[in-house]
């Protein structure tokens, strides 16, 4: 996939709002969360990011869940289907690791969706060792 770099998208690390969360994981196919759950889910975040076109609509989030010390935990990255493959989600990602980094949290990791693994591979995370705890990915600081 071709990446194209936009100017007309902002970077906020800040939630979106419950509307927009609905919206866009609606996008996903990964189901509908309750308006409560989607509010739940938000207020449990420990970081989230909006990428917003310059009419301020939201075309892409992303969050992190820690313990706010050791570990970060990617839960999701969420680019509208129009605007995938200019370079949003991973500027999203990048800005929450660095936020992390920030905050004294080096250890952050996620769980691929299908598909998807090459990207986070481009953006430093690794396959973590079968002999490792756990799975899925980490990005090694």
């Amino acid at each position: 996939m071709r990446c194209v770099t936009r100017t007309d998208v902002h970077y906020l690390i800040t939630p979106p709002s419950p509307a927009e969360f609905e919206a866009l994981y609606a996008t996903t196919g990964w189901g509908s969360p309750s308006r409560a759950d989607v509010v739940r889910a938000l207020a449990g975040s420990w970081l989230a990011a909006v990428a917003r076109d310059d009419d301020g609509r939201a075309v892409a989030m992303a969050r992190v869940i820690s313990d706010g010390a050791l570990h970060a935990f990617v839960t999701e990255v969420v680019v509208q289907p129009d605007r995938r493959g200019e370079g949003i989600g991973a500027a999203l990602v990048r800005a929450l690791v660095q936020e992390c980094a920030q905050r004294g949290v080096r250890d952050v990791q996620l769980f691929a969706a299908a598909g998807r693994r090459a990207f986070y591979e481009r953006l430093g995370f690794e396959v973590r060792p079968d002999d490792a705890p756990g799975m899925g990915l980490v990005r090694k600081s």
